[in-house]
């Protein structure tokens, strides 16, 4: 794997300089030297000439990529006006954060639900010469396999896990945005990328079975308020009963007790308000 290295270009603002110096004795020698020395300096002057085509300019968070015949010779992080080899070709590389957005994917989830998802993914190049080279298209790469990544993950999980401890894309945020973020970088390595960040931006079941899966959420959501409330209602009922027997307010055998039982069950579960009625007799009544 070609690995990056640097090269130590010359500023360009002296080479400015230096060759405008070169030229015009180039051109005066030229001019006043005659015979065959004359050949020699025209020479001269048409290398330094050719000398002027060595200036690029690399702005801020950019690099420039260098190569000689195709063979590469380094890469260029100075920044400002710089010379070097005329010979060398320049390829820019842009080092700044940049973020791509995949588009909303329907995919699979590991449970055989189809869900729509995207995601958002910040990256930057960290190798110029890796992002040239050991890949045809570096921005197109992060885009494939960025989606590829995003792909993969909504396979393995399930949208939303039976069970709090299992991972689920809906809510185990944290623990899925650092799993597509490092999948995303174990892709990109070999481009010379690094992922800042990779966060999903949308998930939402497919239209198809969007509203059969808001039934079922509902009815979980049901089924644990109601567990919830009966856990409640019977330790109030425990309650309840505990502190009439500690305290001498009425002695209930077992049948009274499962009477009042289902009685404050009733008045603590029920959907609506329960109308009390006046029991006018003896308590066995």
């Amino acid at each position: 794997m070609l690995k990056e290295r640097m090269i130590n270009s010359k500023d360009g603002f002296g080479m400015i300089a230096v060759l405008l110096v070169l030229q015009l004795l180039m051109v005066a020698a030229v001019i006043v030297i005659p015979g065959v020395v004359k050949a020699i300096f025209l020479l001269a002057a048409i290398v330094v000439l050719v000398c002027w085509f060595g200036f690029y300019m690399v702005h801020p968070n950019q690099s420039a990529v260098l190569q000689l015949f195709g063979r590469y010779v380094g890469t260029d992080l100075n920044n400002g006006l710089r010379w070097s080899n005329p010979l060398y070709s320049k390829q820019k590389v842009s080092l700044r954060v940049r973020n791509f957005e995949s588009s909303k994917m329907k995919v699979n989830d590991s449970a055989g639900n189809p869900v729509e998802i995207a995601a958002v993914v910040v990256w930057k190049v960290v190798d110029s010469a890796e992002a040239v080279f050991e890949v045809d298209n570096y921005e197109n790469f992060v885009s494939i396999q960025s989606e590829s990544a995003i792909r993969h993950l909504a396979s393995s999980y399930a949208y939303d896990a039976g069970n709090d401890d299992d991972i689920s894309l809906r809510s185990s945020t944290d623990d899925i945005t650092e799993l597509l973020k490092n999948e995303i970088q174990a892709r990109l390595n070999k481009a010379g990328v690094q992922v800042l960040e990779a966060r999903i931006s949308h998930l939402a079941y497919a239209p198809e079975i969007a509203s059969a899966m808001l039934q079922r959420q509902q009815a979980a959501a049901i089924v644990a308020a109601r567990r919830q409330i009966v856990e409640g209602a019977v330790g109030m009922v425990e309650s309840a009963l505990e502190q009439l027997s500690a305290r001498n307010v009425v002695e209930l055998d077992d049948e009274r007790k499962a009477a009042m039982v289902g009685n404050l069950l009733v008045v603590l579960c029920g959907d609506h308000h329960v109308q009390p009625v006046l029991n006018t007799g003896s308590l066995y009544q």
